[in-house]
């Protein structure tokens, strides 16, 4: 089965680092283990790691002077710091020394689990950003397109196979899912990049004015039309025209499209002249455009004119893996915007938004997290920042398990497999071994005793 990654277990206790050692590789990682800083520094000289979980409290070399050395090296390797809760001073410098976040003794397995995909994410989409530039050129990643979910990696696939196209393109997709910055994508990744990139929300124009807006009127076509205007249609010559929920416009209005698609001309609002126009058309529409045709709301000759390539984008509730990814990009441009050194998001305030469902998708998750930021009071971004219908909703957790993993063991073999491997390093002592899971003897007798263990 593929590993999820290679991460380095640092620490002095030979009996936390075989219980961080069952735990973390039954989650699907490949582990190495390392008894000191020093010996830590050594082995990422010699083999790359995708993440180190290190304790900051060790005898030869600590965590902190081995996490400033690692740094030095390689400044890319996502570094957890663990400590004790009396000791998160230290592991508020170790943050400021580089390290990605610190978790506190005794340790929360969820949290630990939550707190390690989440600096994977981080440090995996470095690589596939700088892959996403050299197959679709420096203005993807420069619009803000983010994700490495399944989904989305698709979408952009395609979007790299038709921007070089000619094709008109129908996108897809709910309000605020990001429609506008995959048809910048297919405009600035085409050989009409160099062109105008002309936008307009048809929504957002009544039906008069989308007409002298699109065509261009002559001067005295009616009151207060004292000069000749070109419209969209013609200042995209050259380059792109994005008509952004095209569902909107009247029946009428999607006949003098259609003729701008099929003869490729327009004329201005109370002229004659007819103008012939080189422009590329990129539609978007959050509606079921077949079911408006049914109800003869859509023009089924526009449809299919349209609809040469139908890019869909999928909602955000359906692409989990991107939420991180977003918050924290979000995050940092709003901080730097509004002036504010907020460094990371806590691992709570994370797991309440990949719980939630985000009705409004990436545009209201743009707006939380600059909404949080701005109410932010220290350095971290946490749960009471959040607005309100995202930290104080009941929701259903949809967090990724063992059991839903082909090929993983079960949740309760996991945890068998480290209470019983604590137990051996702590020779048979039942105390030392609830103190280094961090639960009481008395839950770790019911637990030795589920498990068949008991002597």
């Amino acid at each position: 089965m593929k590993t999820k990654g290679t991460v380095l277990v640092v620490d002095d206790d030979q009996a936390h680092r075989t219980m961080l050692k069952t735990l973390v590789s039954g989650w699907g990682y490949e582990i190495s283990e390392a008894d000191d800083g020093g010996t830590a520094i050594q082995m990422v000289h010699e083999r790359p790691y995708d993440l180190i979980l290190m304790d900051i409290r060790m005898i030869k070399v600590s965590g902190l002077e081995a996490l400033s050395q690692i740094k030095t090296y390689n400044p890319a390797i996502p570094i957890i710091i663990m400590t004790a809760y009396s000791s998160v001073e230290t592991a508020v410098e170790a943050l400021k020394k580089g390290a990605y976040d610190y978790l506190t003794k005794p340790l929360d397995f969820d949290e630990v689990r939550l707190t390690m995909e989440r600096a994977m994410d981080h440090s995996q989409l470095k690589e596939e950003n700088r892959v996403l530039r050299e197959t679709l050129g420096t203005h993807f990643d420069q619009r803000n397109i983010i994700g490495r979910s399944r989904a989305m990696m698709k979408l952009l696939e395609t979007v790299a196979q038709v921007a070089p196209t000619e094709a008109t393109v129908l996108i897809t997709g709910e309000s605020g899912s990001g429609k506008e910055l995959i048809a910048g994508a297919l405009h600035f990744n085409s050989s009409r990049k160099e062109g105008a990139f002309i936008k307009i929300n048809c929504a957002a124009v009544t039906e008069t004015l989308l007409e002298s807006e699109l065509f261009g009127h002559e001067k005295g076509a009616f009151t207060g039309a004292h000069r000749r205007k070109d419209g969209r249609v013609l200042l995209a010559d050259g380059g792109s025209l994005f008509l952004d929920e095209v569902s909107e416009m009247s029946l009428g209005m999607q006949v003098k499209l259609l003729r701008v698609l099929q003869e490729r001309e327009i004329s201005r609002v109370g002229g004659e002249e007819v103008i012939k126009v080189d422009v590329r058309v990129i539609a978007a529409t959050n509606r079921d455009l077949i079911q408006d045709m049914e109800e003869g709301r859509f023009r089924e000759d526009l449809y299919y004119r349209l609809n040469v390539v139908t890019l869909n984008v999928p909602p955000l509730r359906e692409r989990e893996e991107d939420i991180s990814l977003l918050a924290k990009h979000f995050l940092d441009t709003f901080a730097k915007k509004n002036h504010k050194k907020i460094r990371a998001i806590t691992p709570r305030a994370m797991d309440r938004m990949l719980k939630y469902g985000w009705p409004g998708n990436v545009r209201e998750l743009m707006n939380a997290i600059e909404r949080a930021v701005v109410l932010a009071r220290s350095e971290y971004l946490d749960e009471e920042d959040l607005p309100p219908v995202v930290k104080d909703e009941e929701l259903k957790s949809q967090d990724v398990t063992p059991e839903s993993l082909p090929g993983s063991p079960s949740l309760d073999e996991v945890e068998k497999e480290t209470i019983l491997k604590t137990l051996e390093a702590s020779r048979g002592n039942k105390s030392e071994t609830a103190r280094r899971l961090g639960i009481t003897r008395k839950t770790l007798h019911k637990k030795l005793k589920k498990y068949g263990a008991m002597p």
